[in-house]
């Protein structure tokens, strides 16, 4: 056998040898980043972005709610599975590398009028493609890059899931915050109406302005309708990402907004594209293609494959192992003619790779872009709320001397209305302006989050965060 291994060998290399030069030459370079990074975002802070980065708000029930929806949101679970599939799809291609062994056994029995016979039969298999190009270990490392792009869409959709929590809760907590603004906005329009009607009593107000505040006590009654309704919907919806049956989720009772926290290190782009897991997600399915690229130009050549097998056969069960027929055989197959099927397909992949190149500069565009826009509208943010705490302190000052005014004769009763539907509008616009610049600061974060690695136990899954690498499918930084 070793004889015929190495007489197959010595015949082989000058054609192995003429080949490989050639596919060396076919062969092209992983393609390099196809944007130019700026050198730094237009605005920073110092605390770094941790991976809990929604631990920044100092809100209990938030990491609580966060905590729920890594654990039980379906979808999240999904994305687990699909993660999943392409470990066990990789490991499937892997065994490409190793020979396979069959084992096989038979009986037969045959049987005339004069004579009957049986026949008892085992065997051993077994056959290996000797891996000439790379092209069996291209593809197999093409799936490996694969499962490391299935765990960056885990990750990414573990941060997506995060932020629209925390996106989700403070929406909540506001709408929460509103109803009790609504409620005590109603008890003040209800007071004033008593001093109204009271003052009609006695003449000193027209009918006109008890209507005009009965109206504004109505409004504020259907107000608080509008805001339980709108609070249910978000309940609804936070069920739903916590993997609960709408209306039967217990979420916290919270109607107080936290205070934003400091402005994080938002770093520079280039480590931007180094953390964000959709984006290594992307370039690991560039490698991926990349491999796939390699393996169709490594088809084009000559494979060499091996077969052994060894045959037993007696006539009885008892002499079966007794005597053996032992074979070896190498077999190479050369493409000569096949209507130019094999560089078509060179050509697809490379025009896929090319096209996923095309889509990672995309998406290194885009997530630049959503750090700058969450820069901008928090930004935006801060100056409206500095200028709507400023008009409040007005607002205020303008209706308490208007109402003076009013009850001493001086002016109608419009005017101070107007005034206190002002006050009242500002005041229902600053909560939503807080709402509005932690939805900001949630954006920022998650433009800059990391990755949430997965931990494994037998079948069961936790998700946390972590710096360091996961599996062995994880390939290293570039």
């Amino acid at each position: 056998m070793v004889e015929v291994i190495a007489k197959l060998h010595s015949r082989l290399l000058p054609l192995v040898a003429v080949l490989l030069l050639s596919a060396c030459a076919t062969r092209q370079e992983p393609p390099l980043e196809p944007v130019e990074l700026p050198a730094a975002f237009t605005r920073t802070g110092q605390p770094e972005v941790p991976d809990t980065w929604w631990q920044s708000f100092d809100d209990k029930q938030l990491n609580d709610l966060v905590a729920q929806a890594l654990d039980g949101n379906l979808g999240l679970r999904a994305s687990y599975q699909r993660l999943r599939q392409a470990r066990a799809v990789a490991d499937r291609q892997d065994a490409a590398l190793f020979p396979t062994l069959d084992a096989n056994a038979g009986a037969e029995r045959q049987e005339s009028d004069t004579t009957e016979s049986s026949t008892f039969s085992a065997g051993l298999s077994a056959s290996y493609e000797v891996d000439l190009w790379g092209r069996v270990q291209s593809l197999s490392e093409a799936e490996a890059l694969r499962v490391s792009a299935t765990l960056g869409d885990y990750q990414a959709a573990a941060v997506s899931l995060s932020g629209e929590i925390a996106t989700s809760w403070f929406q909540l907590v506001e709408q929460r915050a509103q109803y009790a603004l609504a409620g005590t906005q109603l008890e003040t329009n209800r007071n004033v109406l008593t001093v109204i009607e009271s003052r009609f009593g006695t003449g000193q107000s027209g009918s006109a302005d008890v209507l005009r505040q009965r109206q504004l006590v109505s409004a504020s009654r259907e107000r608080l309708s509008d805001i339980d309704g709108e609070i249910a919907v978000l309940e609804h919806q936070l069920a739903v990402l916590l993997g609960q049956s709408p209306g039967r989720g217990n979420l916290p009772e919270d109607d107080t907004l936290p205070i934003l926290p400091p402005l994080p290190e938002t770093g520079i782009p280039a480590e931007l594209v180094q953390r964000r897991p959709d984006l290594r997600q992307a370039w690991w399915l560039i490698q991926a293609a990349d491999k796939d690229l390699a393996a169709a130009i490594s088809d084009r050549f000559p494979r060499l494959s091996l077969d052994a097998s060894a045959v037993s056969r007696a006539g009885d069960a008892g002499d079966l192992f007794d005597n053996w027929l032992a074979t070896l055989a190498g077999n190479l197959l050369v493409p000569l003619v096949d209507g130019g099927e094999r560089r078509a397909e060179v050509r697809r992949s490379r025009a896929v790779l090319e096209e996923l190149v095309q889509d990672y500069g995309q998406a290194v565009l885009t997530a630049i872009q959503e750090v700058e826009d969450a820069l901008a509208r928090e930004q935006q943010q801060l100056r409206r709320l500095q200028s709507l705490e400023k008009q409040i302190r007005l607002a205020d000052t303008t209706y308490r001397q208007l109402r003076t005014q009013y009850l001493n004769g001086a002016i109608s009763y419009l005017e101070v209305l107007t005034a206190l539907q002002d006050k009242q509008d500002l005041q229902r616009t600053r909560l939503t302006t807080r709402q509005q610049l932690l939805t900001a600061r949630v954006a920022l974060y998650r433009a800059l989050a990391g990755r949430i690695d997965v931990v494994e136990s037998g079948d069961n899954r936790q998700t946390r965060t972590a710096v360091g690498r996961t599996a062995r499918y994880e390939s290293p930084d570039r």
